[in-house]
């Protein structure tokens, strides 16, 4: 039986200090709809610019997981996703009003008791998971490390660490469902090392670190005035040192903790992906920039294997919205009313459909020996589709018109002929702001992407 894609069932939010700006973060979790992803909306900037937690989007690796879109960034994405990820949650709107996550206490385990209080919610549409057939791998042999996939019917993770340390050892870490998520990986914080506080220090980073939110770890006998010397700078209350090397006020949760929490990153940074895996994965001495490269060569094998450009599938004897539905929001009528059916509508995305036939008038000149639709109807068409997207968003769209302001990155691929079905996928660049619209824009036809392009919108009311 096929597993459906998950939400949540109602909004909560978070309070905490981001890690590295020490900032104060308020971090918001809505529901979102079939096929929307992790996508992550900075609400403290005045466009409020949406950034999808893609792989794709990652800009930087060095401490944390950090993505930007439209101009914004978000950083230390990657224990809200592995929360996201280990609970099977598939759709989720997470709005922050700070450049970073909270840290929290280091771990997953505050979003996961947020998501099991408010509940998760099955929806309409199946998860769309990319099973592994073939060995994906990835290494760094300079730094012994190395990650792979295996096929497999189930979704399994073990990690390995080494860091020649006589504290840490080697320790390992299995995950053999996700559904021992919760119980298993959750709340194991993050950890560092003594001997990179100061440099992180000094480097501007980890503001809002603390013994509260990471385990820290030292390798040699330190001195108690050493140690005083490092709380100072920090700011922090003096502590000793453990017998067994942790500068903690309380026992670690598991023994091989640092192992599990790596393996709760890899997950957060897996979710990149995009979509959820069947396959049983190996790390070894995993860590961001690896993680990110391994999940890179994840998504390439799914777009050769897709396409590069992955047409909706959709249901086309089940529209949302059928042509005289249409017809009662866009002005439009025959023969330049281009869109026949509505087939999926939400408050991010549109998908339409044109059947394309010999009967349209435009093929009597364009051309009569070989009939070729012309690209600028194939524009306006992919136009019209946005402007039901754009007059979605008030309550009487009857009295609205959609004009359009700008087309950008405007590619033509391949002809439509007669007998071709037209689809066409609409997304919100950025939420639309004082009657605004940004949009991206595709027309497949099969799996073949003819036609693509960025749009500007302006919503009026028809005078």
């Amino acid at each position: 039986m096929a597993e459906k894609q998950k939400t949540i069932a109602k909004s909560a939010s978070l309070k905490g200090v981001g890690l590295h700006t020490g900032m104060e973060v308020i971090i918001s979790f809505k529901p979102a709809p079939v096929n929307h992803g992790y996508v992550f909306q900075r609400v403290d900037l005045d466009e409020k610019p949406l950034v999808r937690a893609l792989v794709e989007n990652v800009v930087d690796t060095s401490r944390s997981t950090v993505i930007e879109e439209n101009g914004a960034r978000v950083g230390t994405v990657e224990h809200v996703l592995s929360a996201a990820y280990g609970m099977g949650i598939d759709n989720l709107l997470i709005e922050i009003n700070a450049p970073e996550t909270p840290i929290l206490d280091g771990s997953a385990k505050s979003y996961v008791e947020v998501f099991s209080e408010i509940g998760i919610v099955d929806q309409e549409a199946n998860k769309d998971f990319f099973v592994v057939t073939n060995n994906i791998s990835y290494s760094d042999e300079e730094n012994g490390i190395e990650l792979m996939t295996f096929p497999d019917e189930n979704f399994s993770v073990n990690v390995m660490i080494d860091y020649n340390s006589s504290v840490l050892g080697n320790q390992y870490a299995t995950l053999s469902s996700l559904s021992e998520y919760k119980e298993e990986i959750a709340e194991c914080k993050t950890f560092v090392f003594l001997r990179e506080l100061e440099f992180l220090l000094k480097n501007n980073l980890i503001k809002g670190g603390s013994l509260d939110n990471a385990i820290v770890i030292i390798e040699k006998e330190t001195s108690q005035e050493e140690l005083d010397r490092l709380a100072d700078l920090f700011g922090k209350p003096r502590v000793k040192v453990k017998d067994r090397g942790i500068l903690n006020n309380e026992d670690l949760i598991f023994p091989n903790e640092p192992a599990r929490h790596k393996l709760l990153d890899l997950l957060g940074d897996l979710a990149l992906v995009g979509v959820p895996i069947k396959g049983k994965i190996l790390a070894t001495r995993p860590g961001h920039s690896s993680n990110v490269e391994f999940a890179k060569k994840i998504k390439r094998v799914i777009k050769k294997k897709r396409g590069k450009n992955i047409a909706p599938v959709l249901d086309v004897t089940n529209p949302v919205m059928d042509i005289n539905d249409i017809k009662k929001v866009l002005p439009h009528r025959p023969p330049f009313l281009l869109v026949d059916k509505i087939l999926q509508l939400d408050s991010l995305e549109v998908v339409g459909l044109k059947n394309v036939t010999m009967n349209e008038p435009f093929f009597v000149g364009h051309f009569p020996e070989e009939p070729v639709m012309p690209g600028v109807l194939i524009v306006e068409a992919m136009a019209q589709v946005g402007g039901i997207l754009v007059l979605s968003t008030v309550p009487d769209p009857e009295n609205y018109l959609t004009y359009f302001m700008k087309m950008d990155k405007v590619k033509f691929k391949r002809k439509v002929v007669p007998g071709d079905t037209l689809i066409f996928k609409l997304e919100l660049m950025s939420p639309i702001r004082r009657g605004i619209a940004n949009m991206k824009g595709q027309a497949f036809v099969g799996e073949h992407v003819v036609a693509e392009g960025e749009f500007m919108a302006q919503i009026a009311k028809d005078k």
